[in-house]
């Protein structure tokens, strides 16, 4: 046994044995047996208490000059909550939808509506009428919460059902300390609908929990915190010698995304951080200006932010080195993107790292960082604590390590349910509440690799070929900002492989160029066919993975398109 699998041990039996910080035990839940925490909050109100009440002081969200503390945010939840009961007859059950931008009272009527046992419908603040319209009809809420921009994008739908406008109804929000009648509320009580990507068809909505998103926090606090100590020890520092001092989190995520709400507040909120909010679309240069005049320390990149960031003019004059904790969410985090980050932000090169999950998992699947990652750089990681992972092939059945299939996963966690779609929560939670995630992949000594997802997977004269490899080769050419490769149908091959590619400012695109620096490390078959140039940043949804199906669209496919 090496020095550290010996100290990663002794670290998790002390923190998950017996009277441990994180003590685990096996639970019946939704009648599978489970691993859990033994010490958990059992509703998202309780664990907000839990929080506001040790962090009273502090500031906890930030948007532009309006500068919320804890104490005041529990207050005005409280305050929040009891308006939804008296003024709009809201009850356990009931769906309270939020159609707004990233905002604190987004959070607040988050937290107000799963206090009083409502269910939050997280509406996509991106979405056209007729998307906002399917999410409404589908879920059918008892009042809807929005800004007046998203509000009026919703359409004449909204005339039916009762709106609370955060701009024109400010005090709706405010603190007067009444409170709501209190409701008895189950672990497994719904709390939250997550609406999928949607990049085919309509979009549906994942019923999370309160078991799963308190999950989510307990379990990502504690993977961070175990990967700690462990570093800790290696280096022979006592952890209680180390400040304390408060995370300042930019949350540039959509809150209605798994990567916002549950990433982005949730877990900071437990740990006592300052969440900074931003207003307005992507703004690499107010990025920038927030992570030196806020003190940033941590930041998720989703999709294209962090080459964004790194790549605009007023990098190199912006102080950037309070940044000590940059992550990754939407994609794989490529090796290229591994090493820029490093580049740009040295101080937080030792904590890249990433996670895999969905909207329907909650709970971070596998997570990487720190040396592992740099070891083992195309994987996602070891399964976090408390999550089951099996491959399986098109009959379901397991798979042996190293042998491809589509991902399944178990744990306490997982959706309930689609809500008001059987047929494909059938199709997604199979018998014993195993999760088909829809992505293909492989177990190698414990660690999981992910190849591509089913749907994308390009099949040439037989082959199978897996566009995340290419685009990972491609994004790496110093000339290329973003890339996306999809399969285009071809009369005798089936289908040939498609380059999409969005360059740098100062990139040429010059095929024979890109195609020599595939050839250096990819087989020929895997060799783009057909080559695009974009001028316009390539089309994504909220969580950052790119919207292939909008790049096809009626276009003709040529050799060169430009």
């Amino acid at each position: 046994m090496t020095n550290l699998e010996k100290i990663t041990l002794e670290t998790q039996m002390a923190i998950r044995g017996v009277g441990g910080q994180w003590e685990i035990t096996t639970e019946e839940v939704l009648g599978e047996n489970c691993i859990v925490f033994k010490n958990r909050h059992r509703n998202i109100g309780e664990m907000l208490k839990a929080n506001t009440s040790q962090w009273a002081k502090r500031e906890c969200l930030v948007l532009g000059d309006n500068r919320i503390s804890y104490k005041e945010m529990q207050d005005r939840v409280e305050s929040t909550a009891y308006r939804l009961q008296s003024m709009y007859g809201i009850k356990k059950g009931n769906r309270v939808a939020i159609l707004a931008a990233n905002c604190p009272e987004w959070v607040v009527s988050f937290f107000a509506a799963t206090q009083i046992g409502a269910i939050v419908s997280a509406l996509n603040g991106w979405w056209t009428e007729t998307e906002i319209g399917h999410a409404i009809e589908l879920t059918d809420p008892s009042v809807i919460i929005g800004d007046t921009r998203r509000l009026a994008r919703a359409g004449s739908l909204l005339n039916e059902f009762p709106v609370v406008d955060i701009e024109d109804s400010p005090d709706f929000f405010e603190p007067t300390g009444e409170k709501a009648i209190e409701i008895v509320l189950d672990e497994d009580d719904p709390a939250l609908i997550l609406f999928t990507s949607g990049t085919t068809g309509k979009s549906k909505g994942a019923l999370l929990s309160h078991r799963s998103l308190i999950g989510f926090v307990d379990g990502t606090i504690h993977n961070g915190y175990e990967k700690k100590l462990i570093a800790l020890k290696l280096l022979d520092i006592d952890p209680s010698t180390l400040p304390s001092n408060q995370d300042v989190v930019l949350a540039t995520s959509p809150l209605f995304h798994i990567s916002g709400l549950p990433a982005g507040v949730l877990m900071n909120l437990a740990n006592g951080a300052k969440i900074i909010f931003r207003s307005g679309r992507f703004d690499p240069a107010d990025v920038l200006r927030l992570i030196e005049e806020e003190r940033i320390t941590n930041w998720t990149a989703i999709g294209d932010m962090g080459p964004r960031v790194m790549t605009h003019n007023d990098f190199a004059s912006r102080d950037t080195s309070s940044l000590t904790r940059v992550s990754s969410g939407g994609a794989h985090l490529s090796e290229n993107m591994q090493q820029l980050i490093a580049e740009h932000f040295p101080q937080a090169a030792g904590a890249i790292g990433q996670g895999y999950g969905s909207s329907e998992s909650c709970a971070v699947i596998t997570s990487i960082g720190g040396q592992d990652f740099k070891d083992h750089p195309s994987s996602a990681g070891r399964a976090c604590l408390g999550v089951e992972i099996e491959i399986r092939d098109t009959e379901n059945n397991p798979v042996p390590d190293g042998e491809e299939g589509e991902i399944h996963v178990r744990s306490a966690y997982s959706m309930l349910k689609y809500w008001g779609n059987p047929q494909a929560t059938t199709e997604t939670l199979k018998s014993g509440r195993w999760l088909a995630m829809g992505d293909i992949g492989k177990m190698i000594d414990g660690r999981l690799y992910i190849n591509s997802r089913a749907r994308d997977m390009i099949i040439k004269s037989g082959e199978n070929i897996y566009p995340v490899e290419i685009e990972h080769r491609l994004e790496s050419h110093p000339d290329i900002h973003e890339v996306a490769v999809l399969g285009v149908d071809h009369m005798q091959k089936g289908q040939e492989v498609k380059a999409v590619v969005v360059l740098t400012p100062s990139g040429k695109f010059e095929i024979d160029v890109f195609i020599e620096w595939c050839k250096e490390t990819l087989a020929g078959y895997k060799i783009p066919d057909h080559w695009e140039h974009r001028i316009d940043p390539l089309p994504r949804t909220a969580s950052g993975k790119v919207i292939k199906g909008g790049l096809t669209g009626d276009r003709e496919v040529s050799d060169y398109e430009d």
